[in-house]
């Protein structure tokens, strides 16, 4: 990931969309992001470079099949942004 998009900002970001792509298309489901708590998921992160069940179990437990939901959509790259500590402002908000 880090070579298509080699920039410090929006890594994270860009991770979680294409993640959501990816499972979209092989497993039919997404990520809800509002049900991923930001301490749990950014310590799991860290952790997942040596062992990566706690991040597979903690985004296993938000799974929907909302696949066409935009809303859930936008509320997720919200959520992103929230994550990397931006809250000014919310996608439905522009």
């Amino acid at each position: 990931m880090n070579i298509a998009h080699p920039f410090r900002e929006g890594n994270g970001r860009a991770t979680r969309i294409w993640l959501d792509l990816m499972l979209k298309k092989e497993i039919k489901q997404v990520v809800d992001w509002n049900r991923v708590d930001k301490e749990e998921y950014l310590s799991a992160m860290q952790r997942s470079v040596v062992k990566d069940i706690e991040i597979k179990v903690l985004l296993k437990q938000a799974l929907t099949d909302q696949i066409n939901d935009r809303t859930l959509f936008m509320k997720g790259i919200d959520v992103s942004y929230y994550y990397e500590g931006y809250s000014e402002f919310k996608t439905e908000e522009l």
